[in-house]
């Protein structure tokens, strides 16, 4: 059997698509005809039968379709060729559950722990548009248990195994304080209490993580944003007029799939190999976006952008120099305005947008050094106070 390659879980598929109204630069209109081409080419699952081809493919709107996928698929996840993958999960202490948030919805949430020593810190995790924190983030959760922290992470409602309308934000405040109700109680836990705690965004999860430091200016020892969707450079953002048609039609139709979205996969993930196991992330939101969550997403990027000079927690930013997703010029802009004293940018020469996922291994392997370094000397430094 075989699939359209996934739709990158950016966040910006909808900026990218309105700034193709206005035009761009030669070297963007370049990269995305190769990417357009390369797109064209389908990826094929292993052999699987005709009951699991039904499941995958099956209407996911709703939360049970996308969880009945998930239990069908997640063996032949966990199997792919990746080196996310191969780190062993033997020393490690796994925990997945779903709690009934205030709001009354089901949120599905999982924890990796090391099972031999208590956790030098707490790291939170905040996923990207469309994307969900099983499959990739189980690797990336792994990785990091196994250097000795405790990850935490939770499907934003709406998305992977949480309820809700799938790829829906009605409101980007409340799913901010959605997170920060469940990372509230991570952290009240008397087993985690006393140690430091990071926040950690990758894209769409980068606007995310910003929003609760700013909610919660002094909770939190430091972030860790990857490609973080902080800012809409200039040539991206939809002219006014368009946004101003966009806001009229989502009052009447706020869960329609109006906004064009570009199938950025392939602009994403620069690995060949990395590229075509995109198709594996089977509960990703993969639509159109929905015309509200598009402007809510706007919305809370223009709020961040005008706020960059109030961040003020110690930042470790990590960026690829040839992401056509997020534009690095978005984290040098943050880099240079926010007023932390203690911050860090990392640009990574050649790399994309998908750093932890769609690079070479060499280069996956740089960007974990660099990211479990940075915590072991902000650990040490706030253990120590």
């Amino acid at each position: 059997m075989s699939l359209t390659p996934a739709k990158v879980s950016s966040g910006c598929g909808f900026f990218e698509g309105c700034a193709s109204l206005r035009g761009k630069r030669w070297r963007r209109q370049r990269r995305e005809k190769e990417a357009a081409s390369m797109a064209s080419r389908p990826v094929k699952f292993p052999e699987i039968d005709d009951e699991l081809r039904k499941i995958i493919g099956a209407n996911m709107d709703e939360v049970p379709a996308r969880r009945l996928a998930r239990e069908a698929f997640k063996d032949i996840q966990l199997g792919v060729d990746h080196i996310l993958f191969k780190t062993p999960c033997d020393g490690l202490k796994m925990k997945e559950s779903y709690e009934v948030n205030s709001r009354g919805l089901e949120i599905f949430t999982k924890s990796w722990l090391p099972k031999s020593s208590s956790p030098k810190a707490v790291v939170c995790f905040c996923h990207g548009y469309g994307d969900t924190c099983t499959f990739f983030v189980e690797g990336i959760a792994r990785k990091l248990a196994s250097s000795g922290y405790g990850f935490f992470a939770m499907d934003y409602p709406g998305y992977g195994l949480s309820e809700g309308l799938h790829g829906y934000i009605p409101s980007f405040d409340r799913l901010v304080d959605d997170v920060m109700e469940h990372y509230s109680k991570v952290k009240e836990n008397p087993e985690f209490s006393t140690l430091p705690s990071f926040l950690f965004g990758e894209s769409l999860g980068g606007a995310v993580a910003l929003k609760v430091h700013l909610k919660q200016p002094n909770a939190w020892n430091g972030a860790i944003l990857v490609a973080p969707m902080c800012k809409i450079a200039d040539d991206m953002t939809p002219p006014w007029l368009l946004t101003q048609m966009l806001i009229g039609v989502a009052n009447f139709l706020p869960k329609h799939k109006l906004v064009p979205q570009k199938d950025l996969a392939q602009a994403a993930f620069r690995d060949p190999k990395h590229r075509n196991l995109a198709a594996y992330n089977v509960i990703a939101y993969k639509d159109k976006p929905r015309l509200k969550t598009a402007l809510e997403m706007l919305r809370t990027t223009q709020e961040i952008e005008r706020r960059l000079e109030q961040v003020s927690l110690p930042l470790l930013i990590l960026h690829g120099e040839a992401d056509i997703v997020t534009d690095p010029s978005v984290s040098k802009s943050l880099y240079e305005k926010a007023c932390s004293s203690d911050k860090k940018l990392k640009l990574y020469k050649d790399a994309f947008h998908a750093l932890l996922e769609g690079e070479p291994d060499e280069v996956i392997l740089q960007v974990f050094n660099d990211i479990i370094s940075w915590l072991d000397e902000h650990s040490r430094e706030t253990n120590s106070c």
